[in-house]
């Protein structure tokens, strides 16, 4: 899940502005290295041209707010219907995808992390394979053996996302804390639609 996968999955939770949008993706992925203010205005200006979100009017103090169009809101569940699994996961992606979705719908996270499970499970198993199959330049088995050992440590977080998941429901609303700065509006942020 990219900053751009991350922002849709949060406007699911309804309109929003730019820097209340940072703080829940830093709030949301605590995992990620911070963010840029900037790359989340341009990731919305680019969300924004592609139909997937539009502007929602502005907050009482005048902060332009973004929501999704119908558009937008399929490729929300598009994401959720299954794990990001057609080639080997990048690591950071498969945790936005489960922590940022356990704090929106906890089901979901549960059966993504579950989806991630089974896919490290099998992976960890070809692994085992090819390494046992035969001879390999060093280089090789040293790659082998690092995604032997990412997939042990997949598959034992990824149960612990079950446990965590089943005893403590981390789902929750926008913060009520309001970040103080954010972009003043400008003509036209983001020409509205009459689909959203």
């Amino acid at each position: 899940m990219s900053v751009r996968d991350g922002l849709l999955t949060i406007l699911s939770l309804g309109p929003a502005y730019g820097l209340q949008l940072h703080a829940e993706l830093t709030s949301r992925a605590p995992h990620r290295g911070p963010v840029n203010v900037g790359q989340i205005y341009a990731t919305l200006d680019r969300l924004g041209k592609q139909g997937l979100i539009r502007s929602s009017g502005v907050t009482n103090d005048g902060l332009p707010l973004y929501r999704l169009t119908e558009q937008g809101r399929r490729a929300v569940d598009t994401s959720r219907e299954s794990a990001a699994v057609h080639t080997l996961p990048e690591w950071t992606e498969m945790l936005d995808q489960v922590i940022i979705e356990s704090t929106i719908q906890p089901a979901t996270a549960l059966a993504l992390a579950r989806d991630y499970r089974a896919w490290w499970t099998e992976d960890s198993a070809r692994v085992r394979l090819a390494l046992d199959g035969g001879e390999h330049r060093s280089d090789v088995r040293l790659a082998l053996l690092a995604r032997q050992a990412q997939a042990v440590a997949a598959v034992a977080w990824l149960g612990s996302v079950s446990d965590a998941l089943i005893q403590d429901d981390p789902s929750r609303p926008y913060s009520a804390d309001k970040p103080r700065r954010g972009r003043r509006p400008r003509a036209a942020v983001v020409a509205a639609s009459p689909d959203a």
